[in-house]
């Protein structure tokens, strides 16, 4: 059982459609990426898979339950709201009463998200990022299978970002399955197993970092530089290498990575590098959503 599932999710606003045909799949154990440019339906979707709005069309399962059951979910949408006159402590325990969760739990999320030391002080005088930590402490009081969060580092200083992706990654290697709406690729790229892309409305990408990064093709340093790009323009076509940055960019695939080495020594060329070839993730990004800008 996967801990989300969407199928054709819809959801339309009068005439206009915020999210259309959604099918996305987080699988149990993953840190899972959601990316989407501005206006892209990406918050609507994370609302729908937490029963805040109502799909207009499709289908929604959490752990196997449709929206509003909320059994061993945990959330941070938009940013935290506790309340300022309480310490961070009694702000949890308020929410444990009303959850119904044991006390005990209050001091061992505090612990996970290293707020053990500041837990007494009143929660209007907490930092953007102990504010952002806290709300994740609530998220976490249910011991949550699924943690769903809504731009975690959003407004965080560059020691604020680092926290929260070093706590999302403690989170993903404790065995938690955990959904993160960012608009920073570099973040995905350090913390998330598996990433999708959502632009206007629709996912219109799905799959590792490694793989959306990937390039059909190798990249080759040799020497002789010359005779390395002559034989496999033979071998493969003109069209199929190009000089780049003193080495060569070759449109092939890169399980064949091994034939190449053999034959470019075979042909007396000495290579010094031979790697799949790789493009940076935020153009990869601008190329599927056709240039926007990334954000929310």
């Amino acid at each position: 059982m996967e801990p989300v599932v969407c199928e054709k999710l819809t959801k339309r606003y009068g005439e206009v459609v915020a999210v259309r045909d959604l099918d996305l799949t987080v699988r149990a154990g993953e840190v899972y990426g959601f990316l989407g440019p501005n206006g892209a339906g990406k918050t609507t979707t994370l609302r729908m898979l937490l029963g805040l709005v109502r799909p207009s069309a499709g289908r929604v399962l959490l752990n196997g339950r449709p929206p509003g059951d909320l059994s061993g979910v945990g959330s941070m949408i938009e940013g935290p709201a506790f309340y300022p006159y309480l310490s961070g402590r009694d702000n949890l325990r308020v929410m444990a009463r009303y959850a119904r969760v044991e006390e005990r739990r209050v001091d061992v999320v505090l612990d996970l998200v290293d707020l053990a030391d500041r837990a007494r002080h009143r929660y209007g005088t907490y930092s953007l990022g102990m504010k952002q930590r806290l709300g994740v402490a609530a998220a976490l009081l249910k011991d949550p299978r699924l943690l769903i969060l809504d731009e975690p580092t959003n407004g965080l200083d560059p020691a604020g970002m680092a926290d929260m992706r070093a706590l999302i990654r403690r989170l993903g290697a404790s065995g938690a399955t955990v959904m993160v709406s960012s608009h920073l690729l570099g973040e995905v790229e350090q913390i998330c197993d598996r990433v999708g892309i959502i632009s206007r409305g629709r996912l219109v990408a799905e799959n590792t970092v490694a793989e959306l990064r990937s390039d059909a093709g190798l990249r080759v340093v040799a020497a002789p530089l010359d005779d390395a790009a002559a034989w496999l323009r033979l071998a493969l076509g003109p069209a199929a290498v190009s000089v780049v940055d003193g080495g060569l960019d070759v449109a092939v695939e890169p399980a064949r990575a091994a034939e190449i080495n053999e034959s470019l020594v075979k042909a007396g060329v000495a290579v010094s590098e031979l790697r799949p070839r790789e493009r940076d993730l935020e153009k990869v990004f601008l190329e599927i959503t056709g240039g926007e800008s990334d954000g929310r």
